[in-house]
């Protein structure tokens, strides 16, 4: 089972990539997603997460093939 991971903004300017993918087990959640990918680095405070293009909360579990992405607050003018 396998989830793609995708970065945006200054998130993705921070980690030096665009995105990851990553085999996960049933129970993953959002938060895990993170967790296993970044064990060192702490989610920034204020960070969007989106699950299949739909804002989701970090308990969201996901699922095979499944696109995460996470991405730093969004400001207009």
């Amino acid at each position: 089972m396998a989830v793609q991971i995708k970065y945006f903004a200054s998130l993705r300017d921070r980690l030096g990539r665009a995105g990851d993918r990553l085999e996960v087990v049933d129970g993953l959640t959002v938060a895990g997603v993170w967790a296993t990918l970044w064990p060192d680095t702490p989610l920034p405070p204020n960070t969007l997460t989106a699950v299949n293009l739909d804002y989701a909360d970090l308990a969201q579990l996901v699922a095979d093939g499944d696109e995460v992405a996470f991405f730093p607050p969004v400001t207009g003018g």
